[in-house]
């Protein structure tokens, strides 16, 4: 019942699938130097190898092929092509990619290519990362290069993934690489990160005009505890902080104002940058929807964001999410309300749960029930009239869960990491097979 042309793929990211870290001129990225340093990654281990995707990618293409998906949504690793963050191009690092996006289309799959999905080259971190406005010139010169390489066989491109983690994740809360755990330097590497968006895709227009482009952003459903003003208040910041941070840039060319005036009362000179942030404001094509989860928040008076989360009862996911499907609907709903009209698309969805290899079978039952309610709420966003155009579900198969590595596992395809990094199809690969065949419905 999904429109025709309707995409259905899955999704990856280099650092998390590729290894090859140190192999035909690569660079160093500020992940391998952060998965090198002691205590960063809860199992201790890294991405070094990862899933070995840099020398099984035919083989993990022919995976998407049996899944029977017609899309494919994968990340560049920007080291890989740059090894100094600019200047030299690594020819080799180029090759993979030209024929990675080759051989997907040999097999009728759409690729949906991301420029950034966190992996700077560690050169340019050595000078301030994303807190350098040089940063956003090096973006543009490997943003311009693939566009050249891969324009003529590419259409969707999206420039960052996910600028929420990339600024405060990483730098405020530093549970991601770099590691910094400093507000005020979160919310320039942001305000950089969104400039570094508008320009390449002012550059993109200029380059490949009829191709499409967008970014991707993990959203969030943000829900009072209660009532109360007090609580109310504090969804309304919680919101600002999570969603309308990155939203109103890209949409409206402007910061919300009720988060703004928050932190232009605790930086004074934070209001010399705001202004420039038109920048980011060029017109996408579309928008990614990164979905996992909502968040719940009550009132703190001690938070700069006057909220605290508050843990509901309810079903959990093996990263302690709750499961909350309906959320992907009022996400989808709300966007295109208040943003839209624009193409949506899915571009992660997914669920990590403790799959154990028994007798050679995976039994996620729980994943298959998560993807379903999951499916049937963006559907029901369709039938409000929203333009949701593919989906993609996280992910292919399990790989390097950033802080938490080897421990979570989100795939359609169990990886053991015992045996040769061995693919295994779970049952909810099975099942998705079955639902792309129409031999199933979402009612079954």
């Amino acid at each position: 019942m999904f429109p025709g042309d309707f995409l259905w793929g899955v999704a990856t990211a280099s650092y998390q699938i590729e290894g090859a870290y140190n192999e035909d001129g690569k660079g160093e990225s500020i992940w391998d130097r952060f998965a090198h340093a002691p205590g960063k990654i809860k199992d201790g281990t890294t991405g070094d190898v990862a899933c070995d995707h840099y020398h099984r990618y035919r083989e993990d293409i022919a995976l998407l092929k049996e899944l029977g998906v017609n899309a494919y949504r994968f990340s560049v690793s920007w080291p890989r092509i740059f090894p100094c963050g600019k200047g030299e191009v690594n020819q080799k690092g180029l090759d993979f990619y030209d024929a990675l996006v080759d051989e997907l289309l040999k097999q009728g799959i759409k690729p949906l290519l991301t420029l950034y999905h966190w992996d700077l080259p560690q050169p340019l971190q050595f000078h301030g990362g994303w807190t350098n406005t040089d940063t956003v010139q090096a973006f543009l010169e490997y943003a311009m290069l693939l566009f050249k390489k891969l324009g003529d066989r590419v259409e969707l491109w999206a420039t960052f993934n996910e600028p929420w983690c990339i600024s405060f994740l990483a730098h405020e809360l530093g549970e991601h690489a770099p590691g910094i755990k400093d507000l005020r330097t979160a919310l320039q590497v942001a305000h950089n990160v969104l400039v570094a968006h508008g320009k390449a895709v002012k550059a993109f227009r200029s380059e490949n005009p009829s191709g499409k482009t967008g970014i991707v952003l993990n959203l969030y459903p943000v829900h009072p505890s209660s009532e109360s003003e007090q609580d109310k208040e504090a969804a309304i910041l919680s919101d600002c902080y999570r969603n309308r941070w990155f939203l109103d840039p890209v949409f409206k060319g402007e910061y919300p104002q009720e988060l703004l005036s928050v932190y232009q009362k605790l930086y004074g000179d934070f209001a010399k940058d705001y202004e420039s942030i038109q920048v980011a404001c060029e017109k996408i094509d579309f928008l990614g929807v990164n979905y996992y989860s909502r968040e719940v928040v009550s009132h703190d008076p001690k938070s700069i964001l006057k909220s605290k989360t508050v843990k509901v009862e309810a079903k959990r996911t093996d990263m302690g999410w709750e499961i909350y499907p309906q959320g992907i609907q009022e996400i989808l709903v709300r966007i295109n309300r208040e943003y839209g009209p624009i193409d949506l698309y899915v571009t992660e969805n997914g669920a990590a749960f403790k799959d154990e290899l028994k007798d050679g079978e995976i039994r996620d039952y729980e994943r298959i029930d998560f993807l379903k309610e999951h499916f049937k709420n963006t559907y029901y966003a369709i039938q409000q009239g929203v333009p949701v155009k593919g989906y993609f579900v996280w992910s292919l198969m399990d790989n390097f869960e950033w802080a938490h590595g080897y421990s979570k596992r989100f795939g359609l395809f169990y990886v053991d990491y015992n045996d040769n990094l061995k693919r295994i199809p779970k049952e909810s690969a099975r099942w998705f097979k079955k639902f792309l065949n129409n031999e199933i419905s979402l009612e079954e």
